[in-house]
């Protein structure tokens, strides 16, 4: 699964806010990176948290983090002023545009216009590839949560039809169709185990699926698996009353109780997911204590031993037909 989204330009992650979105967006790209392609990682987040735990302050141009990862923070305002920057002929007459009041006042009356500046600016990041050395192989779009990211994508089929065949008519089409290319865009959608979160994956699979888009992979974000069952409790408890020096026995069963429960939550939400969609489910552990950048670290290592097993089956079966092809011969 890992090294068919790899072969991908373009990876849009979605998710309800908290259910580690964006800390998984971080773990891609560094993965990626790490693992040779040239990589960037772009985050909607104004307050640029990823940047900030990668150890680099807020830019709305690539900056450069380490190996083959760069980050930025995509801005529809910026990316606007950036595509005037382009078709206008004189830095004088940009300057008036952006003084304008008027002009200012479009702008924030007009949030979709915003929206689909910000595709824009990832359309042109992925369609540089094949056309500059200093092309990106992938990028990874930490995209807004859910609601805000349905907004996104519609963005570009809302604009199409208003403007039809005009430039900008043109350009949501070129989007349009770089979101709907299964070759070159693969869309993510992260949740955790919690009944409310898969309860949102769902729905926003439903309004993806009702524009023609769906879900290349689901990563079920914080899955328990406990190496204990309620049995192994009630075995120890049994046993551990006969032994006076064991302190807090009922208080430590609790506690085992309480993580029983909560591991039951992921093969819950495996079974809801796997019921209602039919894009693979990546499970991705709890990291408990990590944050920042170690968390991406760690995720970035589970990513690439997905990637080692990946190359190991895709070999496995190589083989297999390699050794098959020479019995029927």
């Amino acid at each position: 699964m890992l090294t068919q989204l790899f072969e991908r330009r373009l990876l849009v992650v979605l998710g309800k806010g908290g259910v580690g979105k964006s800390t998984l967006s971080a773990g891609l790209a560094l993965s990626a990176a790490r693992s040779g392609i040239r990589t960037l990682l772009m985050e909607t987040d104004a307050r640029a948290p990823i940047a900030a735990a990668l150890g680099v302050g807020r830019s709305f141009e690539p900056i450069k983090i380490r190996g083959g990862l760069w980050t930025m923070v995509l801005d529809g305002g910026h990316a606007l002023d950036e595509y005037l920057g382009l078709v206008l002929p004189a830095r004088t007459l940009l300057k008036a545009v952006f003084a304008n009041r008027l002009y200012q006042f479009f702008v924030q009356a007009a949030p979709g216009l915003r929206e689909l500046m910000m595709l824009g600016k990832v359309y042109y990041e992925v369609e540089r590839a094949g056309r500059a050395r200093d092309a990106w192989e992938l990028i990874v779009l930490d995209a807004p949560a859910s609601g805000q990211a349905i907004s996104l994508l519609r963005m570009p089929a809302a604009t199409r039809a208003t403007f039809g065949t005009s430039i900008v008519g043109q350009e949501a089409d070129n989007i349009q169709r770089m979101l709907h290319d299964r070759a070159k865009c693969a869309l993510i959608e992260v949740t955790t185990p919690d009944a409310l979160a898969v309860s949102e994956l769902l729905e926003t699979q439903k309004a993806l699926a009702s524009d023609g888009l769906r879900p290349a992979a689901v990563f079920l974000n914080r899955a328990v698996a406990l190496p204990f069952a309620s049995a192994d409790v009630a075995t120890f408890s049994h046993r551990a009353k006969s032994i006076p020096s064991l302190h807090h026995v009922e208080q430590l069963a609790d506690i085992s109780k309480a993580e029983l429960l909560r591991a039951s939550y992921t093969p819950r939400a495996r079974t809801a997911i796997a019921r209602h969609t039919r894009s693979p489910i990546l499970e991705i552990p709890e990291f408990a204590g990590e944050h920042g950048l170690a968390l991406f670290s760690h995720l970035a290592s589970f990513f690439a031993e997905g990637l080692n097993v990946d190359e190991a089956r895709h070999g496995a079966v190589k083989g297999g037909r390699t050794a098959e092809s020479g019995r029927n011969a």
